[in-house]
């Protein structure tokens, strides 16, 4: 979030090495931020039922006579279950938001629900009384103390923390900072980005294309072993699961994070890269969820269109960078030199994109990526095109 005196709201993360006790502390805080969550997804049906209304300062009240009737609730700290009562409160108010403001059915935030303790992740939120750090440990309230793994260092003191726990098991701390926008030297260049399949971006600078990395299809051996371990062990209906199923199971989630979290750093460094060489870019708003229908569902999947686009946003962004999203409508049929468009719908099997208007020859996915930049206004003479000099990150490098 960008604030108007050009600050700027992070989360900087950090994994958790946690004890067996602070493991244990962690999941009794979290059972009873559950037990408050729900009583309030109680509170609000009676309420509504009772055309009554149901805030947080009155959900606030309750706490405390819930804190006095309940030894094993009073035995936790506060702070998170007050941060249980507003994050209700704020999903309440979207869904009845949602609702006054009549919105499609399908696109409607839905009423709090109540939480489940095995179906439910641990969450717990920190204010800033909440916590401090205390050479190099976090303290969190209720006598908590964890070790961080310091990746990098904070560039600020955190204003809150959230303490969570993955599918995997393991935990993370996220802490919010308010810092300055992070300004890059000025290069007065433009460029566009067209999204695709055979390449994962297509730029109008051929030093920054982004190749499609296959990291699923590298991994796809792997995967296929853990999960034929799964089908032989899976459990009869109505039967717990067994030990070695659960352990085939962890393998296979642990695969698949180790490819996520590949394909996010592959995106990160190439959208540092532009961001680093370009002040303006032009990107083609493409929502790639359609292509799940078509045959091209699992290279589609693989290429990580939306995480690579969020990156790039998500740095332009950070480094004050102008971001444009264009529509992606007509981008593989208009010209990018005299912008004219075709008379007939391109097959994906023709690659090369020839303008009968101007004789503007160029492969399809570059044409589309020039179309792009002119539909965003950006001037063309600052454009790498062709053969482009070393960037800066080139020189850098």
């Amino acid at each position: 979030m960008v604030r108007s005196d050009d600050s700027q709201v992070v989360r900087y993360t950090y994994r958790l090495r946690c004890s067996v006790t602070a493991r244990a502390r962690l999941l009794a805080e979290w059972d009873r931020c559950r037990w408050v969550w729900n009583r309030c997804v109680a509170e609000s049906r009676e309420a509504y039922l009772a055309c009554q209304p149901c805030g947080p300062a009155g959900l606030d009240k309750k706490l405390t006579n819930w804190r006095g009737e309940h030894e094993w609730l009073r035995a936790g700290a506060s702070v998170p279950q007050q941060q249980a009562i507003r994050d209700f409160a704020k999903s309440r108010a979207k869904a009845l938001a949602d609702i006054k403001s009549q919105r499609p059915t399908q696109q409607r935030a839905g009423m709090p629900k109540f939480k489940k303790k095995d179906l439910a992740p641990p969450s717990l939120n920190y204010t800033k009384r909440g916590f401090r750090i205390t050479n190099g440990r976090l303290h969190l309230a209720g006598g908590i103390e964890l070790g961080p793994i310091w990746s990098r260092a904070l560039p600020a003191h955190p204003s809150s923390a959230r303490v969570y726990r993955d599918t995997l098991g393991d935990w993370y701390v996220s802490f919010v900072i308010s810092v300055s926008a992070d300004r890059l030297p000025e290069t007065g260049r433009a460029i566009g980005i067209d999204w695709g399949v055979t390449e994962t971006a297509t730029t109008t600078s051929h030093m920054h294309d982004l190749p499609h990395s296959e990291h699923g299809k590298k991994a796809a051996v792997e995967l296929a072993r853990y999960q034929r371990m799964m089908a032989r062990r899976r459990p009869p209906k109505g039967r717990p699961a067994s030990n070695r199923y659960k352990y085939a199971k962890r393998c296979a989630a642990q695969a698949y994070a180790k490819v996520a979290r590949q394909r996010a750093d592959d995106a990160r460094k190439w959208a540092k890269r532009v961001v680093r060489d370009f002040d303006r870019i032009a990107v083609e708003d493409f929502r790639p969820k359609f292509l799940t229908k078509t045959t091209m569902a699992r290279k589609a999947a693989d290429a990580a269109i939306a995480v690579t686009k969020t990156a790039l946003i998500a740095m332009g962004r950070k480094h004050a960078r102008e971001v444009k999203l264009v529509h992606p409508a007509h981008t593989t049929m208009d010209c990018g030199k005299c912008l004219a468009r075709t008379k007939h719908r391109l097959p994906l099997s023709q690659r090369i994109y020839s303008c009968t208007a101007c004789g503007f020859v160029s492969p399809r996915d570059k044409n589309s990526a020039h179309v792009v930049l002119a539909r965003a206004g950006f001037n063309p003479a600052g454009v790498d095109c062709g053969s482009p000099d070393r960037s800066p990150s080139g020189q850098a490098a």
